[in-house]
């Protein structure tokens, strides 16, 4: 048994002292406040759990930075997404293993120790065979980083609300029902204690209502998160206004007997009473601020929606950035702006950086069907971050202030270890990882042409 002494842990109950973690088989099974060290203990100065990344498309971090030149006419989600596609073509299931290990990599050391992957890269480029080589790139991928996988695969069937083919780019995604279904059982099949599979579509305009309704009926069967894209885009909204009648979450909500294991991915531009009823219906929204900031998407309704008892989550999405305090931040920034008032999140408990933390802590191990909390208690998985007590960042905070502190005032986080299903990935604030990844990942990207102009 490994056991850490920690001279302060967020434990489920709050922050406690002097707290010794028993951990057996990557699970906590013991935890002691106001306990001594004993000489073989791992000695800790704070301990929080990890968080979880509830929304990843781990291909695109090849994109970050490479697509911020303007065009000739005005730049938005659907002109990126050409960019998108330009990349997705070069990807077959070795580049996936390459970028996703170091996106992964990047994760742990941030402090996620859960990523929620929303795949549809499902056939390898030319390739029209329903194999499972890019789910196995993935698997390789968090084995090698240590973090723990939480596989949606997505269905995609058409190119738009109008029910039209899906765009040669496109193609590589679909997969018809059958053979998706077929997929999602034999990756089920193979799942094991550090890779869990939830399933998803990819959004109202890429699959039918009775496809999306046969992928909610399996994910309730089967007791499993079911993730999709909605409302992320004002074209979509009127799309789907022209199509159903109604608005997307409108739509969903009637329908599909939206419920706690869903999770709505960006879910951007909600009515009032859109919002109102996305709260009590007890779904997860998984908010991707860095993202949606980079593509122009819009702001979510966070006070209102918050207030009304919802629950969140937060994804790196596109990975523009990988730091979850960052997106925790942005969250919080961009309400700011919009409403010219401060401490926006502090809805439940005045510590706006704490009331974030916990918010996405609860609502990422919902999305990811982990325990309830996703906190440290007896029983829950051993995935925990180990914060340095000599950071200036962290100088003179106590529990109180403390996720505020990393939430608001710094860039470089003081992040010592990391522990996912009790093994260590990260010591003395270093990735076992870090070089090996790095490398590879830098070879790649030398060999990627997404079509740029180069000086």
């Amino acid at each position: 048994m490994t056991a850490i002494h920690a001279r302060l842990a967020l434990l489920d109950g709050g922050w406690a002292e002097q707290v010794r973690l028993g951990i057996e088989d990557g699970i906590v099974v013991t935890v002691d406040r106001d306990a001594r060290a004993e000489d073989a203990d791992v000695r800790a100065g704070i301990v929080i759990p990890g968080l979880v990344n509830a929304h990843s498309h781990a291909f695109q971090r090849l994109l970050a930075g490479r697509t911020e030149q303007r065009g000739p006419g005005r730049d938005t989600f659907w002109t990126w997404r050409t960019r998108m596609y330009a990349l997705a073509r070069q990807v077959d299931a070795a580049v996936l293993e390459t970028i996703a290990t170091r996106v992964y990599t990047e994760m742990v050391a941030t402090g996620y120790t859960t990523v929620a992957e929303f795949h549809y890269l499902h056939n390898e480029p030319g390739k029209t065979a329903t194999g499972d080589a890019m789910f196995d790139a993935l698997v390789a991928a968090a084995e090698a980083s240590g973090i723990r996988l939480a596989y949606v695969p997505v269905l995609y069937e058409r190119g738009g609300f109008d029910d039209g083919p899906p765009s040669d780019d496109q193609l590589r995604f679909v997969r018809k029902l059958d053979e998706f279904v077929a997929h999602y059982e034999r990756v089920r099949a193979k799942a094991g204690a550090s890779v869990s599979v939830g399933i998803g579509a990819h959004s109202l305009r890429a699959v039918r209502p009775a496809s999306l309704q046969a992928v909610a009926d399996i994910a309730a069967r089967d007791e499993v998160p079911m993730h999709l894209h909605v409302a992320e885009q004002e074209r979509e909204v009127d799309e789907c206004l022209a199509t159903f009648g109604t608005r997307p979450v409108a739509w969903l909500l009637d329908k599909m007997g939206v419920g706690a294991n869903w999770c709505l991915v960006h879910a951007t531009h909600l009515d009032g009473g859109e919002t109102e009823a996305l709260a009590a219906s007890g779904a997860v929204v998984c908010l991707c601020p860095s993202t949606e900031a980079n593509l122009g998407d819009g702001l979510f309704p966070l006070q209102p929606y918050l207030e009304a008892g919802g629950r969140i989550a937060i994804g790196s999405d596109s990975h523009v950035t990988v730091n979850p305090f960052e997106e925790l931040r942005w969250l919080e920034y961009g309400q700011r702006l919009a409403m010219r008032t401060r401490n926006v999140a502090a809805v439940g408990r005045p510590e706006t950086g704490r009331s974030l933390f916990e918010a996405a802590l609860r609502g990422g191990a919902q999305a990811a069907g982990l325990s309830a909390s996703g906190g440290l208690a007896n029983g829950a998985p051993a995935d925990l971050v180990v914060l340095d007590d000599d950071s200036p960042m962290l100088a003179g905070h106590s529990g109180r202030s403390l996720l505020d502190a990393l939430v608001f005032s710094g860039f470089t986080l003081p992040i010592d270890r990391v522990m996912v299903a009790g093994a260590w990935q990260v010591e003395d604030g270093v990735h076992r990882a870090e070089a090996s990844s790095a490398a590879a990942y830098t070879g790649l990207a030398k060999r990627i042409d997404l079509d740029e102009e180069r000086p």
